[in-house]
């Protein structure tokens, strides 16, 4: 009796998971079904791989100190992408879970959404798509957000993501007008309050609105529940009072990254540290405090992959204390100890070629300032008044050589003629000297070449034979032969060069023609 029960029971089940699998019914257990299977899922594995990829985005992006930094940590290419191309194969699987679960689960049902996880299934949709950096394709899923779920609690983060995209393709107007609304008409939470703030900081950092774009990033500051955020959003802040020339806002702006201490990424306080001790005056009284600051910062063993940035900033205070050997040695300090910072290395090569200028070092400058020229982007603007100076410096080393060379003519002229004498002598000396050398290295090459080969087997096998039979004397004997005479032809009076040669008389000392016959 209990197989048929059993076949009843199992038949129910079926009937009841078959309809719940339908995504035409609004009933109560289809829309949880639906719900239950788009979150626990596909979108699950999806966000898994989503955070993957920004993972691997945050760990090979390097932010460029030097400039402003942006608001959100992506490296953008030049080229805006289509749907036909990817990038990172980890926001490719995101995007194809966000599609399976709209197309498996999404219940439209008389034109409005009955699964409530179908509005994360588009945001995580074009969230995959903005990393990709597909930004039109993207554009589409978080509008259609906007325009179809009105009620949605995604809404808000979608207006937002929508103006990051605007961001990206320039349309910084668009993207102010709409953020304004955003915080008008739409219920933020405290990070999304916090994000969209940011954007539209980021937005008038793009029209050159710093005063503006400062304003909007004290709020992020503020709002943000994410201590990286935080210490991010305070380094900008200095940077854009730096390009304002309020040095002390920007000061207090970098204490706050340095209050937050190992709450924040270490990278931003190191950078603080400098940025301070850029916009602060050496005087007599701060002169000694300075650089034991400098020298702790050297010495800390934490501060080890920023070693770089701290050398030169220690050659920058040496330069002003016209200490310049110890500048000197630590600009090189910090290019030995530069990795992938190629304006770091422009910079201290800069400083080199500015120095050696200074000292009328002319073809030591040209060296440096062509080292500039490696480290820098071509068809950028210090490229090219780099490049200007370099040519200027080449002719201005040619016609200093020209000159050199004329003075040193000049001042052999004027000597006396017994210094002169002596000059031409004293030169003479030297290039021989030069040459006996020069035959004697090779005359020991040669000899330590036959060394070895005596030592090795086929040398042995050779040792103790008859001369013309010994390889090993027998090449001495030649190489030496060639090295006295040249090579020559095999025939009469081989040892005269020319046939009309001339002899010395022994009887009169005078020149005679030599017979060949």
């Amino acid at each position: 009796m209990k197989h048929p029960y059993t076949y009843i029971l199992f038949i129910l089940l079926t009937s009841i998971v078959f309809n719940a699998c339908s995504t035409k019914k609004d009933k109560f257990i289809n829309r949880n079904w639906h719900a239950l299977n788009t979150k626990y899922n596909t979108l699950y594995n999806g966000n898994i791989a989503f955070e993957e990829g920004r993972e691997e985005l945050n760990n090979n992006y390097r932010d460029d100190y030097w400039e402003i930094l942006p608001v959100e940590r992506l490296e953008v290419t030049e080229d805006i992408k289509l749907d036909s191309e990817d990038n990172n194969p980890n926001f490719i699987i995101a995007e194809e879970k966000a599609s399976k679960a709209i197309q498996k689960h999404s219940m439209d049902i008389k034109d409005e959404e009955r699964n409530p996880q179908t509005d994360e299934a588009f945001l995580l949709l074009g969230k995959a798509r903005y990393f990709d950096q597909r930004y039109i394709p993207a554009l589409e899923a978080f509008n259609y957000i906007i325009n179809k779920y009105n009620y949605s609690d995604k809404l808000g983060e979608a207006n937002i993501w929508r103006e990051k995209v605007n961001i990206r393709l320039e349309n910084e107007d668009l993207a102010i007008k709409n953020l304004k609304r955003v915080f008008k008409y739409e219920n933020l939470n405290d990070q999304e309050y916090a994000d969209a703030r940011a954007m539209l900081a980021q937005a008038y950092i793009n029209l050159d609105s710093l005063g503006k774009a400062v304003q909007q990033l004290k709020i992020a500051s503020y709002h943000t529940k994410k201590n990286p955020e935080k210490g991010r959003y305070y380094f900008i802040i200095g940077q854009l009072y730096n390009r304002l020339n309020q040095k002390d806002s920007a000061n207090y702006a970098f204490n706050k990254i340095v209050e937050l201490n190992r709450k924040s990424p270490r990278v931003y306080m190191i950078n603080a540290e400098i940025e301070k001790i850029r916009n602060t005056e050496i005087t007599n009284e701060n002169q000694a405090e300075m650089l034991e600051f400098l020298t702790k910062m050297e010495e800390n063993r934490e501060n080890r992959p920023f070693l770089d940035k701290i050398y030169r900033q220690i050659a920058e205070y040496h330069l002003e204390q016209k200490n310049d050997s110890v500048a000197l040695a630590y600009f090189n300090k910090s290019l030995r100890a530069t990795e992938l910072e190629p304006k770091l290395n422009a910079l201290n090569y800069e400083n080199l070629a500015v120095y050696n200028f200074d000292k009328n070092d002319y073809k030591t400058s040209g060296a440096y300032y062509d080292s500039v020229l490696t480290n820098l982007e071509e068809n950028t603007k210090k490229f090219r008044s780099t490049k200007k100076k370099l040519d200027n410096l080449e002719d201005v080393v040619k016609y200093e050589d020209i000159a050199q060379n004329a003075d040193s003519v000049i001042t052999l002229y004027n000597l006396p003629v017994d210094d002169q004498i002596a000059y031409f002598e004293k030169y003479v000396a030297k290039l021989q000297a030069e040459k006996l050398a020069a035959a004697k290295k090779e005359e020991n090459r040669i000899t330590a070449g036959f060394a070895q080969f005596a030592e090795s087997k086929g040398g042995k096998e050779n040792k103790g034979k008859f001369y013309f039979y010994n390889l090993t004397s027998l090449g001495y004997g030649k190489n030496d032969f060639v090295q006295k005479w040249g090579k020559r032809q095999l025939e009469d009076d081989w040892r005269w060069s020319k046939k009309g040669r001339a002899l010395t008389s022994e009887a009169t000392g005078e020149l005679v023609a030599a017979n060949d016959s």
